[in-house]
């Protein structure tokens, strides 16, 4: 296997935008790509062009009225009424022109990243303009009107019929990748995130263990408000190690949204870049434990486009590729390129300070509730074990 790592990108990624006010904002992948490259951490032979998903792809998880839908809304051609009923034209998910379009090409850059890893052509393989993890079956939701990951996930059983395990660390919950893989025991899926106390979209419980063929699959850590880098650290390399020594996957997906950062406007949590270095050190661990350094990462959330979702994405690449070491200031170049676009003062270095924010009063009675949860979502392991099955 070639031990070359894939970085699938395209300006056209840009044009999956709602309007100019929306958080969601593919902004963040140009300035993450342009870092690289200022950087000097990104080779033209390791930059592959997207294609886009056809629709047979797309139905691999999505239904053909929704896709039709779609791209009638993507014409304008769509009722009101009829758009609602798919979750199209509401606040969170505006309609915009050639819609259908910039959906496609999005999850068909996560299929070319599939392709890139699983015919032997790459090791690793990063789409950050993927990982719209809440889109279902015929409903878009939260930002997302096609599941790439739950598309990926399903081409990858179909075409190569392995085993799938899929970890979710956007601070929102991975529903709709979830849901889709419910009931079956050759995808696992763990998601750690935000309880959905407080957070869209709700769900997320640690009672979420899967159906029927597909029951003790599927497991979710919802940490609390406030929850800081050693907590969340703590949690996710617990479980995520239970996980796949439970589950000895052929292939590891990781969505990589960044929205648990402090700075993040629509999350209620407190990790620094901290937890951004050790969240893709360990999945590379695990992809070379387990899967024979098999490794698909998408993006996902982030709405600081400034001051994270770029630092946080170039270290995912930058942890791919060997080259996590980097530290210090980031480079004159980028913020000068950036900075008169930014409403915020661009960060001057690749980590954060100390004092980013001030102390949390309940750090204690956070983590030690944290830790109870990731005990009760390892139960049935941690059963299964004692039971000697």
């Amino acid at each position: 296997m070639s031990q070359t790592c894939v970085f699938v990108y395209s300006e056209q990624f840009l044009q999956y935008k709602f309007h100019d006010d929306h958080p969601f904002n593919q902004l963040r992948v140009k300035m993450t790509y342009d870092l690289l490259c200022t950087l000097g951490a990104l080779e033209d032979r390791q930059i592959v062009a997207p294609r886009m998903a056809t629709d047979d792809e797309l139905a691999l998880i999505h239904d053909r009225s929704y896709i039709e839908a779609v791209k009638a809304a993507g014409r304008g051609e769509l009722s009101e009424a009829a758009a609602q009923n798919y979750g199209l034209g509401t606040e969170d998910t505006p309609i915009f022109p050639n819609m259908h379009e910039a959906s496609a090409l999005l999850v068909g850059s996560t299929l070319t990243a599939v392709d890139a890893v699983l015919s032997g052509a790459a090791e690793h393989a990063l789409n950050l303009g993927g990982g719209l993890h809440h889109g279902f079956r015929g409903k878009a939701s939260g930002f997302c009107v096609y599941n790439d990951s739950a598309v990926a996930i399903q081409y990858i059983r179909e075409k190569y019929g392995l085993r799938v395990l899929y970890v979710d660390t956007d601070a929102h919950h991975g529903d709709g990748v979830q849901w889709a893989f419910y009931d079956d025991p050759n995808v696992c899926t763990f998601s750690i995130h935000e309880t959905g106390r407080y957070l869209f979209p709700g769900t997320g419980n640690v009672n979420e263990r899967g159906l029927g063929a597909g029951y003790g699959y599927s497991f979710n850590i919802p940490v609390d408000a406030f929850t800081e880098d050693e907590s969340w650290i703590a949690a996710y390399t617990t479980a995520l190690r239970e996980i796949a020594d439970f589950f000895r996957p052929d292939v590891i997906v990781t969505q990589n949204g960044v929205d648990a950062h402090y700075y993040d406007p629509l999350t209620h949590l407190s990790v620094t870049m901290k937890t951004y270095r050790a969240i893709p050190k360990l999945a590379h661990e695990i992809a070379h434990e387990y899967c024979g350094g098999r490794w698909i990462a998408v993006g996902g959330g982030g709405y600081d486009i400034w001051r994270v979702v770029p630092r946080a994405w170039a270290l995912l690449w930058l942890e791919m590729t060997g080259q996590a070491d980097v530290s210090g200031p980031l480079p004159d170049e980028w913020r000068e390129r950036w900075q008169p676009l930014s409403p915020v003062a661009l960060p001057l270095e690749w980590d954060d300070p100390d004092d980013l924010y001030p102390p949390i009063p309940r750090k204690a009675e956070i983590s030690e509730k944290n830790a109870q949860t990731v005990e009760k979502a390892l139960y049935f392991i941690r059963s299964q074990r004692r039971a000697g099955t």
